[in-house]
């Protein structure tokens, strides 16, 4: 077989989604490993009042595209914004633009959609079934299609435990209920919407599902395959560590966490954190429409499925964030956030009872008071505000976090061996050579760095700030413990004497212990 940079070399891709996090890493890696791509499409809409062209100007222009920027200082001539909704009509595509889309695009990657978990459902529909049905039709359109990629999620499935690569009816006819949302009301679809989603946890994955079943229906003669990447974290090797550029998912978590916010959350110590970097998933995409479009002659016509993960293969654990060896916590000590409300440390818990006073002690009372000295020193309070906000999202990962499935990844596996040597290399997505440490020191510091943006010039105050949290920390536990004494002890007899027996029996036990150790000798 070809290689793959030889498949795509004057091919036209097209991209949908390329303005979010995937989509961008997948354009850059595309256009930096294999040069010889024609040209790239990319459907992108008017947005807070910036025109589609000036949205990819100022796209590309991030530090994710500085590697492809000096290798290939033109490689923006090759990108071509096309004005598109994907929630309208036809896309809200011209017939100008309509017609060229369909004599000269080779390869369709259909990457957007939305990711809010606790989406309306009838938003879920509109952005994640509605707009793949129109990117369907538009495919079959295309006078030179050789594959339709299309993105969904290794959770779109998550009522099952064990979860193969093969596309899964839904449990509603995804016709009947795109009528049926077309005359309900929001009020009356909300209502509706536990029953419909059943027992998976929000409107993304149940949404998600369908649209996978719908482009199994509707593809018709179309050579598709479907990439489900599960929780999709920083880049692991490309275009270089550590790169992330939102608060999405683990980050959030990782970034309160550093911050000192967030200090319980409801999970398991033993549950699979299916996370997986974004390199490796943009690796494996570019690597099954490269073997779908250069096998669509030879092998039985079929939709491939990739579960791309990492928990079968190369599992990490919620218990181990907090843990010393994988530097969630110990990064953020020695790399300290600037501004930390508190010394990073953060408890797991699966009882609902324990982490709902944890949360009254370690989240609302903390921020309670640190808002009643803003109020006193006549500043905005914030603190409240920020932990509301932090809890709504750790309810909405709570399934996530204390559940874990089981993928198949036998196609994942063929393709590997399918590639030869030099395309192992370049587009690596072998998670067997995942180093959770190294990955996770280089995650945390990422979103330090590319999130948050602090330069490493500030880690000197920033460590100055931590040592002064915990000398306050240390001073309000010796003032806690002579307030209680002062309070309980000092003014009862019953608790003095208590005091007094606990105390004589710590001696005695002292006195033992030292009395054993010099009989030994």
């Amino acid at each position: 077989m070809v290689t793959i940079p030889e498949y795509y070399e004057g091919k036209n891709v097209l991209i949908t989604g390329a303005t979010g996090f995937m989509g961008k890493v997948l354009l850059e890696k595309l256009m930096r490993s294999c040069p010889g791509v024609k040209a790239v499409y990319v459907l992108v809409r008017h947005k807070a009042g910036h025109a589609p062209l000036a949205r990819i100007a100022d796209m590309i222009n991030c530090k994710l595209f500085d590697r492809l920027r000096d290798e290939q200082p033109d490689f923006a001539e090759k990108i071509v914004a096309v004005n598109s909704d994907l929630t309208l009509p036809e896309l809200d595509l011209s017939k100008v633009d309509q017609e060229t889309l369909a004599d000269c695009i080779n390869i369709v990657f259909h990457c957007a959609a939305t990711i809010r978990f606790n989406e309306p459902l009838k938003d879920a529909m509109l952005l994640n079934v509605l707009a793949t049905q129109k990117m369907v039709a538009l495919a079959h359109k295309m006078k030179h299609l050789e594959v339709f990629l299309h993105v969904s999620t290794a959770y779109a499935n998550c009522d099952r435990t064990l979860i193969e690569e093969v596309v899964y009816p839904p449990p509603v006819d995804y016709k009947k209920l795109i009528d049926s949302l077309e005359w309900m009301d929001e009020k009356l679809v909300s209502a509706m919407t536990p029953g419909l989603i059943g027992k998976r946890p929000n409107t993304y994955t149940y949404t998600k599902a369908i649209a996978e079943y719908l482009v199994q229906q509707e593809c018709g003669n179309l050579n598709v395959a479907i990439i489900r990447p599960s929780i999709v974290g920083a880049s692991w090797k490309e275009p270089f560590p550590g790169w992330i550029d939102n608060f999405n998912g683990p980050s959030g978590i990782f970034i309160a966490a550093g911050k000192g916010i967030l200090r319980t959350m409801r999970a398991s110590n033993n549950a699979v954190a299916d996370l997986v970097p974004v390199d490796a998933v943009i690796n494996t995409t570019l690597a099954a429409a490269w073997y779908s479009g250069s096998q669509r002659h030879t092998r039985p016509k079929s939709i491939l499925v990739y579960n791309c993960t990492t928990g079968s293969i190369n599992p990490f654990h919620w218990g181990e964030v907090g843990m010393k060896q994988y530097h969630v916590i110990s990064t953020f000590k020695r790399n300290p956030l600037e501004q930390a409300f508190r010394r990073p440390n953060v408890n797991l818990t699966t009882n609902h009872l324990i982490n709902q006073y944890w949360i009254a002690v370690s989240h609302k009372a903390p921020a309670f008071l640190y808002d009643l000295c803003l109020r006193m020193t006549g500043r905005e309070p914030r603190m409240m505000k920020t932990i509301t906000r932090l809890h709504r999202a750790m309810m909405v990962l709570e399934y996530f976090t204390s559940h874990s499935w089981v993928w198949k990844n036998d196609n994942v596996t063929m393709l590997m061996n399918q590639m030869g040597a030099d395309d192992k290399r370049t587009f690596n997505f072998d998670v067997r050579q995942l180093n959770w440490a190294e990955y996770m020191e280089n995650y945390c510091m990422g979103t330090k760095k590319y999130v948050l943006n602090e330069a490493e010039s500030g880690l000197p105050a920033a460590r100055k700030h931590l040592n002064k949290l915990r000398n306050i920390r240390y001073t309000f536990n010796a003032v806690l413990v002579v307030f209680i004494w002062r309070v309980f002890i000092a003014r009862s007899q019953m608790a003095r004497n208590i005091w007094y027996i606990v105390v004589s029996l710590c001696f005695k036990f002292l006195s033992y212990f030292r009395a054993s150790s010099t009989m030994k000798y």
